[in-house]
């Protein structure tokens, strides 16, 4: 992906990687916050959210390789920055997020939740090659 994110790389790779607008808006707070180190807790007060469901969404950004894992007492996260290419696709879907909040919001609740894509790629067939 050579230079800027296209709208439609940005829409995919929000489809592809972020399950709820949470899952979101906690990325994007750790990449805008890049040099703060984030505890479940304080994301949790920030977002709204108990501090038991901010911890599974950094869990989960974490497992994705989006948010890097710092093993401290308590658990801190924060933005590590992976390659170039994320971190433009990063501003890119920041961006487009103030931008366009309700589009990207509702493009987040359209899709199936990821249990169901995962259930559902267990019963996709292909076609045989002869």
């Amino acid at each position: 992906m050579p230079g800027n994110p296209t709208p439609e790389q940005v829409d995919r790779f929000i489809l592809d990687n972020i399950d709820s607008v949470p899952h979101l808006e906690s990325l994007l707070m750790l990449w805008t916050g890049r040099s703060t180190r984030w505890t479940a807790a304080g994301l949790a007060s920030r977002l709204y959210v108990p501090a038991e469901a901010a911890q599974k969404i950094l869990q989960e950004l974490a497992q994705r390789e989006l948010i890097a894992a710092i093993p401290e007492i308590p658990a801190q996260y924060c933005y590590q920055s992976k390659s170039e290419q994320l971190d433009r696709m990063m501003e890119a879907v920041d961006s487009t997020y103030r931008r366009e909040l309700v589009r990207i919001s509702n493009l987040i609740h359209s899709k199936a939740s990821r249990a169901v894509r995962e259930f559902a790629k267990a019963f996709r067939f292909t076609k045989e090659q002869d």
